[in-house]
């Protein structure tokens, strides 16, 4: 059997050349935190986020070329600017649930950043520290593609000969931000929705007797959101109109039918409280948004539960041969013959152990924070560590395959969460506490993994251009501890935001996570799962209706059980924004096929269409961070319009799918230009 051909990186081990830099570093960090709070507003209220590899590729690269940087700058300023991102999404999938499960009664306490930061820090920490022992092995196996990081790759490599595409992505920014702030300021109406009324009718169930049934059923308009557009715009056609599936499910068949024969007891009791009178149009509205929250969302969340499950199911051979690699891996790291080239060094073995032992030590200290009983918290610990190290070797092989936009990090933690609490259930650890640690578990888990997948692609792009592993790894581990530090912050805006808007509003709401406006889905999940199994108070006929249609899905052949589950969870204004995003790409690729495009202008119509949907996406979510901190310290803004128009929001419509269409279409360039590299999101 030959040898098999040592790799050759673009830029040689030989070669020196500025890597860790101050302003490489210091640009990393600043994209670190913009992209990691970007990506926690996205989350929060859409129920996904957008991969931050290519978005700080070409920042960093604009970024650097003004300042005369080199390629290993741009691809050390891109490893840290990145990790914010698996921060964010470790962040919302968890530690909103410690609130929505009744742990936290207030959100913004310094006690509860203390604990959320530790938590972050830690599970970056280790998805770092066991990336690092697995790193070579995985970088170099060849049955690996790592689609993802081959793009972003390519992307530096192509800056060098050419622009970076940043006007695009900077220029959409603008134009997201300035629709987010028209429609604050409400020169627009950001929604529409009108309650349509049934007429009363008794329902004849023979020898059974009867029913009284009535209710109706509420319109709603897409939200006038930018990033929700351009969240449908990345994911395409056919899995925006999956999701909006999920939403057309909850409110045009779950909320109208269970209205329908609960009304005359709802109508009943109103009319009992106040003097006979007939509920408003504002009544019927505020049942079916009560009915979708505490009726259909657990049904959702049921869905979710089985969808999670499958999707690991239909991992299961990527996931078993995960596992048996890593535990060969880590003897292999252990093994370590010393290297002396530049690009094979990794933090050396003791220094890992250091840094698996500083987390272990401070997971304890967490858990047993939460647990107040050391035996428990101690059996929590080992649990997190095992399940942290396989998981992140998981989840490094899976983005391998896969790229990280598809890694399943929910359906991983959620595998750690329901092990964590039937072993607190068997400890005999119940109520609170043993929510708390369950939690507490599943968070240090899912944030190792978020960060392992992401760490484990940004090393197989810096394996791809020459960069120096330990270089890479320490300098996500201080955009870790930075991301970690201030993640906290934009949660207890947008939470509070929402709270205090909530009490502005007229008609007012109940604001905070798990609110209409912001969902936090997968927290919802974890938090209900946790209560559930701990202290037994889950609403399980409604979990198991879920589950049964989750199963129905599946028998369906359905391509994302996941995605139409969320769509149910998230309100309809979201996923029918998130619909329009993806109409509007495939009118995009009607486009291109009609004028004839080849593969080379498709390229470049897909890479400029993702740049500006990212653009987009940013400039909202930045400016919605701002408008929720005026709501935070209840600042009161000025209204353009008192009644704002919904027939401009139609105008606004119209400019994003206009926007969207013309500015990807018209830079595809000429037929005989050569192909720029792919981007995968």
């Amino acid at each position: 059997m030959s040898e098999q051909k040592k790799f050759v990186p673009f830029v040689s081990s030989e070669t020196n050349m500025a890597e860790f830099t101050v302003r490489a570093l210091v640009i990393g960090l600043i994209m670190s935190v913009i992209l990691g709070a970007a990506n926690a507003y996205l989350g929060l209220k859409a129920g996904m986020t957008i991969a931050a590899t290519y978005p700080a590729a070409v920042i960093g690269m604009a970024l650097l070329k003004l300042m005369k940087g080199t390629i290993l700058e741009e691809n050390f300023a891109r490893t840290v600017g990145s990790i914010g991102e698996s921060i964010a999404a470790g962040a919302i999938f968890t530690i909103p649930a410690f609130y929505i499960a009744g742990i936290w009664l207030k959100f913004d306490t310094i006690s509860n950043y203390l604990i959320s930061t530790a938590i972050m820090f830690v599970g970056g920490v280790l998805g770092i520290m066991f990336v690092a022992l697995l790193r070579r092995v995985m970088v170099e196996d060849v049955e690996l593609p790592f689609p993802e990081s081959v793009a972003a790759s390519e992307i530096h490599k192509a800056g060098r000969a050419g622009g970076t595409g940043a006007k695009f992505l900077f220029t959409a920014m603008g134009v997201g931000a300035i629709i987010q702030t028209l429609g604050q300021l409400k020169f627009f109406a950001t929604t529409w929705e009108k309650f349509v009324s049934f007429s009363k009718s008794i329902i004849n169930l023979k020898s059974a007797g009867s029913a009284t049934a009535q209710g109706g059923v509420l319109l709603s308009s897409p939200g006038v959101s930018p990033a929700y557009i351009g969240v449908g715009y990345i994911i395409g056609p056919k899995l925006a109109s999956l999701n909006f599936s999920g939403g057309l499910l909850a409110w045009g068949l779950f909320v109208p039918i269970i209205l329908y024969f609960l009304s005359p007891e709802l109508i009943q009791q109103y009319q009992t409280n106040n003097q006979g009178m007939n509920p408003t149009e504002h009544d019927w509205i505020t049942w079916s948004q009560m009915i979708w929250r505490y009726i259909v969302r657990p049904i959702a969340i049921g869905g979710m539960l089985v969808s999670a499950g499958y999707t690991l199911f239909r991992m299961r051979k990527s996931l078993a041969a995960g596992l048996q690699r890593s535990i060969s891996d880590v003897k292999k790291a252990a093994a370590g013959e010393h290297t002396t080239e530049r690009v094979d060094q990794d933090l050396s073995f003791k220094w890992i152990m250091i840094g698996v032992g500083f987390a272990a030590v401070m997971t304890f200290l967490i858990y047993n924070y939460f647990a107040q009983d050391l035996f428990a918290a101690l059996v929590a610990t080992l649990v997190m560590i095992i399940a942290g190290f396989f998981f992140a070797a998981v989840s490094g092989y899976l983005v391998g395959i896969i790229g990280s936009s598809n890694n399943p990090i929910s359906g991983l933690t959620l595998s750690t969460l329901i092990v964590a609490a039937l072993l607190m259930v068997a400890l005999g650890m119940t109520g609170k506490q043993g929510v708390a640690a369950v939690l507490g578990v599943a968070a240090v888990v899912c944030v190792s993994a978020a960060v392992a997948g992401e760490m484990l692609q940004d090393l197989k792009v810096g394996h791809i251009l020459g960069g120096t592993p330990w270089k890479m790894q320490v300098g996500d581990i201080i955009g870790v501890a930075l991301a970690s530090a201030v993640m906290f912050i934009p949660l207890m805006i947008l939470h509070q935001g929402d709270v205090n808007a909530g009490k502005m509003a007229v008609p007012p709401y109940e604001g905070g996570f798990g609110s209409a406006k912001l969902a936090a889905p997968q927290a919802g999940l974890m938090a209900l799962l946790s209560q559930g199994i701990v202290k037994g108070d889950m609403a399980w006929p409604l979990i198991i209706v879920g589950m049964v249609m989750g199963f129905g899905f599946i028998l369906m052949q359905v391509r994302s059980p996941m995605l139409v589950s969320v769509g149910m969870y998230l309100p309809l204004e979201t996923t029918f924004a998130i619909f329009i995003g993806g109409i509007i790409k495939g009118i995009v690729e009607r486009i291109s096929l009609k004028k004839k495009f080849n593969d080379a202008q498709k390229s470049r119509v897909e890479n400029t269409g993702v740049l500006v949907a990212v653009g987009l996406i940013a400039g909202e979510a930045l400016i919605g961070l701002v408008f929720a901190a005026f709501a935070f310290f209840e600042v009161q803004l000025i209204s353009i319009f008192t009644y704002p128009s919904f027939l401009i929001s139609l105008l606004v419509f119209v400019f994003i799918a206009w926007y969207l269409i013309q500015v990807p279409v018209k830079n595809a360039g000429k037929a005989d230009e050569p192909a720029p590299p792919p981007v995968s999101m």
